[in-house]
């Protein structure tokens, strides 16, 4: 167990963060799943932007790697073109 005083304020803060982290990640994955349930071209091609940025978003802030983004997002543009 950490000694320091700022030692265990920063395990307090990194867990707040891996949370935080995981309730992004899980809303992000609920929305894929739902996305990839639809079966409208109209309805998909309006919920991909915001699926779009929402991965985007998690890249950026690395809760996601940025590959991974990369391969979400081809997968569903592919969806897309296929309905």
């Amino acid at each position: 167990m950490a000694n320091h005083k700022s030692s265990l304020k920063r395990i307090r803060a990194n867990e707040k963060k891996r949370i935080a982290n995981r309730y992004y990640a899980k809303t992000m994955r609920h929305m894929l799943r739902d996305f990839r349930e639809l079966t409208d071209k109209v309805e998909a091609e309006q919920q991909l932007p915001k699926l779009v940025s929402t991965i985007d978003r998690l890249a950026k802030r690395t809760i996601i790697h940025k590959n991974k983004a990369a391969n979400l997002k081809s997968k569903c543009m592919k969806k897309v073109a296929t309905l």
